[in-house]
């Protein structure tokens, strides 16, 4: 297959920092869309990919799933989209199209689903690179469009820190008549605050950070728990339908399962791994309380999220910076210095 060099950012190691690289792009296929990168966000998988934390990275990587840029070119057999557009890609890329999952629009739980980054392109038999590159080749099954009244820089985080609230808000049916909370106050946790918000929910965050109060507010929230407050935790005893759980490091999820209202869930969408300490059931048997998990959301989903953003204005709060900016910005991101994403002009590259 013909295919086109590129330039890029990414590694080759896990204790290298990001440097530029080139790498190839495949031609169109008649069913494709070449997409100029403009921006691109940047997320904690992006900094736990690249260092492999999770221990499955194949060298070298491109990180980079918030992707927002403009048509290119076209293949012979896409309808969906012309040359000009304004698209978005987020973290997929492929799946298998045919088994339950894909046919109920749920992609992003297909056993084949292919990420945008350390994937599998099966035309050039190699690993996918994401959005901190010049371009991307994508099916136009995977492919966004933008709604026109947007921040393009500011919408970049909604393909993944956006879709990964919206979809436990629209699987547990959150409306104006729910009660919501949110813990943690991050890229993640100010997406879900804003949409929960413009869903008419009534917003709790809990925090432990009595300065992030005026914040939460100002996004949105209606309320603020100190979570190390313990008459705080103890008033808010049964009060919430739904907790939205954005920590990405271990942490004690049992103090947040006695807010939780009879049938109410905590959904934990941040962290990834073995809970310590582990979880006590009493108050979940005697209330019929759930812990559950969600990840991102499939095509559908993601496409009706930036519909609601376009109607309600929403975009995340966000930092934009070079390409070149990028390692010390992922020694920011872990020491939490950033309100609420970087995002990267790929100009710059």
């Amino acid at each position: 297959m013909t295919t086109t060099d590129v330039k890029a950012y990414g590694t080759g190691a896990p204790d290298a920092d990001l440097s530029q690289m080139t790498i190839k792009r495949r031609d169109v296929n008649p069913k494709d869309v070449e997409i100029a990168i403009l921006y691109c966000g940047v997320c904690h998988s992006d900094l736990h990919f690249a260092r492999n934390d999770w221990g499955m990275t194949q060298y070298p990587v491109v990180p980079g799933h918030e992707i927002v840029g403009k048509v290119t070119r076209v293949g012979n057999e896409v309808s969906k989209y012309n040359i000009g557009d304004i698209v978005a890609v987020g973290c997929l890329v492929d799946s298998c199209r045919s088994c339950n999952n894909c046919k109920n629009d749920l992609e992003q739980y297909c056993p084949e689903w292919v990420g945008t980054y350390g994937g599998y392109d099966k035309f050039l038999n190699a690993p996918t690179h994401g959005g901190y590159s010049q371009g991307i080749v994508v099916d136009e099954d995977f492919v966004l469009r933008v709604p026109e009244n947007l921040d393009l820089a500011g919408i970049a985080p909604v393909l993944c820190a956006g879709i990964t609230t919206w979809s436990p808000l629209r699987h547990w049916n959150v409306n104006e008549h729910s009660k919501v909370a949110v813990v943690g106050l991050g890229g993640l946790g100010h997406m879900a605050i804003k949409l929960a918000h413009a869903l008419g929910a009534q917003v709790t965050l809990f925090s432990r950070s009595p300065n992030k109060t005026q914040n939460a507010i100002d996004l949105g929230a209606d309320n603020v728990i100190i979570s190390t407050n313990e008459t705080e935790m103890e008033q808010a005893a049964g009060q919430f339908d739904l907790i939205i759980d954005t920590v990405p490091y271990v942490h004690d999820l049992n103090p947040y399962i006695g807010t939780l209202n009879t049938n109410g869930t905590l959904v934990v969408v941040g962290y990834l791994g073995p809970l310590d300490p582990m979880l006590v059931t009493v108050p979940m048997i005697m209330g019929r309380k759930s812990v559950a998990g969600s990840l991102i959301g499939g095509i559908a989903e993601t496409q009706e999220l930036l519909d609601f953003c376009g109607k309600h204005n929403i975009t995340s709060e966000v930092e934009v910076i070079n390409i070149q900016d990028i390692n010390s910005a992922y020694e920011r991101m872990l020491k939490s210095d950033v309100h609420y994403r970087f995002v990267i002009d790929m100009n710059s590259l």
